[in-house]
Parts: C-alpha cells; structure tokens; sequence
C-alpha cells in the first residue's frame, strides 16, 4: 500500500503563490507517474500537472505557464508551485500516485483564491 498526504493549501488573493506538498510513504518502489489533479464544486476532476519518475512533465491548458511540478525522490515528495493565481484556480487539490497495479490518491487540500 502507499498513503500519500498533500499539505500546502489554503486562501490566497488573486495573483498570488502557493507551493503544495505531496509526501508518500509505504510501498514507495512501484510508483512511477506522480501528479496534481484538481475538482471544483460542480466540476469534474482535472489533470493539472503530471511528473514521470525520470522528470518528464505534463500540463493542463488551464495552467500551463502558471504552474511549475517537480519530484524528490530521496524525499518521495512532490511539489506543485503554484503562481499568478486565479479565482478559477479554486479547487480541492488531491495527489495521485500511479503504480504497478493500483493508483493511489491523497485525501486532498483546499486551494482558494480570493480577495
């Protein structure tokens, strides 16, 4: 099994910066793909940013400039920074973690951008 825990989410104003964190622990081995999905209310998940092992990266249209992935893996961590942010960036942030068999989802951080 292998749990992951995201922190770093909170109320920010428009055009301002986050960085999320996604820590895994457990049967780290398997994972190979890690990445940042978010949901709105009334909306379904979306991609934002995927990061293979090797550090090829992917971007979701809406974010792309905007938001920067990497991974740790001596930390078995990855980061999503977040920057210029826009009231449509609201969401609940969850990490996944793609492995042999199985893919593994945190339990989320609410993201909000506000004035």
């Amino acid at each position: 099994q292998v749990q992951l825990v995201e922190s770093g989410g909170g109320l920010v104003q428009p055009g301002g910066s986050l960085r999320l964190s996604c820590l895994a622990s457990g049967k780290i081995g398997s994972l190979n793909t890690m990445g940042w999905y978010r949901q709105a209310p009334g909306k379904q998940r979306e991609m934002v940013a995927v990061i293979t092992r090797e550090g090829s990266t992917n971007y979701g249209d809406s974010v792309n400039g905007r938001f920067t992935i990497s991974r740790d893996n001596a930390k078995n961590t990855v980061y999503l920074q977040m920057n210029s942010l826009k009231p449509e960036d609201t969401a609940v942030y969850y990490c996944k973690a793609v492995g042999f068999v199985n893919d593994y989802w945190g339990q989320g951080t609410q993201v909000t951008v506000s004035s």
